[in-house]
């Protein structure tokens, strides 16, 4: 974050122990990560079955979820990694961007246990927590490439650093993880869709149905996945009744389309990247779509034609989690980058401010 403040605090080590929160969404989260990347414990309290009948995330419900669960998630974390708040070196909470409501949940807790517990706050951007993963995980340097994939975020980013981003392209309407869920209600899958249309796909026929790829071929880095959205719900009017092989072939068919899309956009980027970042190695691939592996084979395959590394955190470190946020607190805290308690939550928060 642009506006956060230096702190004067000695650099932090390997031993460093940072408590992430994270409840931008449907997930209450809280884990402690050490400065030598080791992830001592992450707690996930999901909401499936809270949103379940309503085939998607209602952000009221989510919200009272979040501040009903996160006080004893943050509690289990603390006690799996077998540490107190007075081992903690800071607390890192996801400011936004997200549902604005489980925002303030998590963001406020995190500026409680920072006030009692006189710890510094970092206040982390959600997106960059999934950009900046990788680092956890696999420790790659900067420049590198990032394809963000989630149900409210598609874009392609360059990162230089851990708080420098290039935007090279986004979504001009819907995000794919969004397109995901949608065709998963038009076929009756239920929530979450992402996993259910992928579990669906596997011995589909995915050339029965000639869906459409929007901006494939074109110049740019830009995405779009309306028309797709569009043209699978006008394929189950105009079919009638599905069968279970109809279901397959249509969720293998909507699958290589959107995945299709997917590649051909971040071939571009990938493209435009060894250009102007010639230093840069690696194209990594993050947020919830990012656990799909037919999105993951077919990266694997753009990233080789680029000259790049494909790096792929594993599938519980795409989908939210609070390992990513308290590691992201790591990296900002060794910048000395540290928020005041009057942080504010943000619906919005653009990686890029000036894209």
């Amino acid at each position: 974050m642009r506006d956060g403040v230096k702190s004067d605090s000695s650099r932090p080590g390997a031993d460093t122990l940072v408590l992430g929160i994270e409840t931008s969404c449907d997930e209450t989260c809280a884990a402690v990560v050490r400065g030598d990347r080791t992830v001592l414990a992450d707690v996930v309290r999901s909401q499936i079955d809270e949103h379940a009948i309503f085939g998607g995330v209602v952000p009221e419900i989510a919200a009272r979820a979040h501040v009903e669960h996160a006080d004893r998630v943050v509690a289990a974390a603390l006690a799996r990694a077998r540490v107190g708040f007075a081992e903690l070196a800071a607390v890192a909470a996801t400011a936004g961007p997200g549902l604005i409501g489980g925002v303030m949940v998590g963001l406020m807790t995190g500026k409680a246990i920072a006030a009692v517990h006189a710890l510094p706050l970092v206040a982390v951007n959600h997106l960059a927590a999934h950009a900046l993963t990788a680092r956890l995980t696999d420790s790659i340097v900067f420049p590198y490439l990032v394809l963000l994939v989630s149900g409210g975020h598609c874009q392609l980013v360059v990162v230089e650093g851990v708080d420098r981003f290039v935007r090279l392209g986004t979504t001009v309407d819907d995000a794919v993880g969004e397109a995901f869920d949608k065709t998963a209600r038009l076929l009756g899958l239920g929530y979450p869709g992402g996993p259910a249309v992928e579990a669906r796909a596997v011995g589909g026929d995915p050339a029965r149905f000639a869906l459409p790829r929007p901006l494939v071929g074109r110049p740019g880095c830009d995405f779009s996945f309306s028309g797709l959205k569009t043209a699978v719900r006008q394929t189950v009017d105009a079919f009638g009744p599905l069968e279970a092989g109809d279901v397959a072939d249509l969720c293998a068919s909507f699958q290589a389309a959107a995945v299709g899309a997917l590649a051909d956009r971040t071939a571009n980027a990938a493209a435009l990247f060894r250009r102007r970042w010639p230093a840069g190695r690696a194209l990594v691939v993050a947020g919830g779509v990012a656990a799909n592996a037919h999105v993951r084979a077919r990266l694997a395959e753009v990233a080789a034609a680029a000259g790049l590394a494909l790096v792929a955190p594993p599938p519980r470190l795409c989908t939210d989690n609070g390992a990513m946020v308290a590691w992201t607190g790591f990296e900002r805290l060794a910048l000395g980058l540290t928020d005041a308690l009057d942080a504010a939550p943000r619906a919005r928060w653009p990686l890029d401010a000036e894209a």
